[in-house]
């Protein structure tokens, strides 16, 4: 399939993984002492991390541990109590909401409810963020979107509406419709958790193509067979704090804590997340 995601820019920096050095660039995102609070329970615990431009950093912990909420807050979605978030070394004034709706053109974000609106076509919902929000020329967003569209083999659902299309090809829309707006950073908050299985494969078959083109991802997923294959980094959350973080190959053949090692037996094919 051609490698045609993103913008004829973008699209033209992607590279196969192993030609290139992801851990070797750039800080893009910069999590310090981040804490989060619902009134008195406090979900996360002076988190701090650093996500490099070309890395996949993915998120894995029990159910509760924070990786959700975490992500969240780094699209602004959730309000924090403390720390410092900073993207391309700028700091982001603490949940300032006019800086979130500027950033959001560059750090996209796919949910596992989809979030396509329902009462427009495919072409208007990938059209709208980068027409409206961007202020680009319609005939450059439409050419980009029927790259897109081609590259995950939906193009002739172009005026197709949500409800015409199945699980996977309007998580694979919602992805085509962040990417339309060229972001810098990806953020992926379980979005298969609510496909049935034979849906699953198409998504993560294209998020494991934006990872050989080294677009920077931050993944929350149960998927471990998907998380081992296209992990660079893996930052493992119980109870708001990061118990370990290493490289994806140590983690699944040499995880350091006893509660990683359990949870990954937990996670293997006999078991339930």
């Amino acid at each position: 399939m051609a490698e045609t995601i993103g913008s004829s820019d973008t699209a033209a920096a992607f590279t196969d993984r192993t030609d290139a050095a992801p851990h070797d660039g750039e800080i893009l995102l910069s999590v310090r002492h981040l804490r989060k609070s619902y009134g008195d329970h406090e979900v996360l615990k002076d988190v701090s991390f650093d996500v490099r431009r070309g890395q996949v950093l993915v998120l894995l912990g029990p159910s509760g541990s924070g990786k959700s909420t975490l992500i969240r807050c780094l699209n602004g979605l959730e309000t924090i109590q403390g720390g410092e978030i900073r993207f391309k070394g700028q700091v982001i004034p603490n949940n300032s909401e006019k800086t979130w709706r500027r950033l959001r053109t560059q750090i996209g974000m796919v949910f596992q409810s989809y979030d396509l609106f329902p009462n427009l076509t495919v072409a208007k919902n990938i059209e709208l963020g980068p027409t409206k929000v961007q202020k680009r020329p319609k005939a450059e967003v439409d050419e980009q979107m029927d790259r897109l569209l081609a590259d995950v083999q939906l193009s002739e659902y172009r005026d197709a509406y949500p409800r015409e299309l199945s699980g996977g090809q309007k998580q694979r829309i919602a992805i085509v419709r962040a990417l339309a707006m060229n972001p810098e950073l990806m953020l992926f908050d379980e979005v298969t958790a609510s496909l049935d299985p034979e849906m699953v494969r198409e998504v993560l078959e294209l998020m494991l193509r934006l990872a050989k083109r080294h677009m920077t991802m931050i993944v929350v997923t149960h998927e471990m067979e998907f998380a081992r294959r296209v992990a660079d980094t893996v930052m493992f959350l119980e109870n708001g704090v990061i118990l370990e973080r290493q490289s994806g190959d140590e983690f699944f053949t040499h995880p350091s804590t006893d509660r990683a090692k359990a949870f990954l037996d937990s996670m293997s094919p006999v078991g339930d997340e």
